[in-house]
């Protein structure tokens, strides 16, 4: 994680021998080019938990609801790497896309993995 002389966070993704792409956790109108940028010694990580149901946060859990602080909360890393297919829960329930010829003809399960592509305005999200 990187910090901005202006106080604002972000993330470094691309390393480049000039320059370097950083993904920003705020408002960017603060930055400006030529600002001094320092790394953290932190890794990105989030509030995870019961404590975050029905709360309103920003990109790294910090609240912005207005309801203070959360309470008894864990912190989990936002770049992990995903669980083996053998650690993975088989599928058991079906998931239904509400689109029968969508659900006729590949069936998908809850908590499966499954890309879905189609034009613009097709009802992809639906």
């Amino acid at each position: 994680m990187v910090e901005f002389a202006s106080g604002v966070k972000g993330i470094a993704l691309n390393l480049e021998n000039e320059n370097v792409g950083i993904v920003v956790f705020g408002s960017d109108t603060a930055i400006k080019e030529g600002d001094l940028v320092k790394r953290t010694g932190s890794i990105v990580d989030v509030p995870a938990g019961k404590a975050m149901l029905g709360r309103v946060v920003d990109a790294l859990g910090v609240p912005i609801d207005g309801f203070g602080a959360l309470s008894d909360h864990e912190r989990r890393r936002v770049e992990v790497k995903a669980p083996g297919i053998i650690e993975r829960k088989s599928v058991h329930e079906p998931m239904q896309t509400g689109l029968k010829a969508v659900d006729s003809l590949v069936p998908i399960g809850r908590g499966q993995r499954e890309l879905i592509i189609g034009d613009r305005q097709t009802g992809k999200t639906a």
